[in-house]
């Protein structure tokens, strides 16, 4: 659980020191398979707080990462997802003035994300108990899905009461937007755009982790 936020793909240990955060994982998919995806972890409401903390050696028992160590691993994720089969144009982003950290990347087929994490995982940048088979797609079939992830909450319950606290304002959103139009989809907890050309889910970090709101959704286009 302590690497729960690693399923959004970027390492950035100064996050997990604060509650008041937030992530962005986006997808922009075309009518032919390829797409853009995006994941930005935002600090911005804790820049105090975590400006003081980013001076001190350790914290709570434990140690806080420097800037450079930081650098260190986004780039080192960056150069894994280069690598990918795929995937092109990978970009990053860090802004430690109010602690936003941004990847992007293009990709051929929704599927070269999965292949990225996995290589993330195999390079120990991901935890061993993170899923990466988020995304699939058939384009024959007209369907997109973004599927099931295992829960977390037996390992949240063994959390201190410190770390589970980590937890308790922050937030996660998802857009998911295309190039085809949206015919149904099977979460309603995913608001459709007016133009049934993008979709989006916002929960706090907890009701993930309790399944309060599910990730998976499965998007038939027209």
């Amino acid at each position: 659980m302590k690497n729960f936020l690693k399923l959004f793909l970027l390492l950035f240990p100064l996050f997990l020191l604060t509650s008041c955060f937030d992530i962005l994982d986006k997808v922009n998919v075309k009518a032919d398979g390829t797409g853009e995806y995006t994941i930005i972890l935002n600090a911005s409401k804790s820049k105090t707080r975590l400006a003081s903390i980013s001076k001190m050696e350790t914290i709570n028992g434990k140690k806080v990462p420097k800037k450079t160590e930081i650098e260190s691993k986004i780039n080192e994720a960056a150069r894994i997802f280069k690598a990918t089969p795929g995937i092109s144009n990978v970009k990053t982003s860090m802004d430690f003035d109010n602690y936003i950290i941004k990847l992007s990347c293009n990709f051929k087929k929704i599927e070269n994300i999965n292949a990225g994490l996995e290589q993330l995982k195999a390079k120990n940048i991901l935890g061993k108990m993170i899923p990466t088979q988020i995304y699939s797609q058939n384009l024959e079939k007209k369907i997109l899905t973004r599927n099931k992830v295992n829960t977390f909450k037996a390992d949240y319950d063994k959390l201190g009461k410190a770390d589970k606290e980590i937890f308790n304002n922050a937030r996660y959103t998802s857009v998911m937007q295309f190039e085809n139009t949206v015919k149904s989809q099977t979460n309603s907890s995913y608001l459709l755009a007016p133009n049934k050309k993008a979709v989006k889910l916002e929960a706090d970090i907890l009701d993930l982790i309790f399944q309060k709101k599910q990730l998976q959704n499965t998007i038939l286009f027209q």
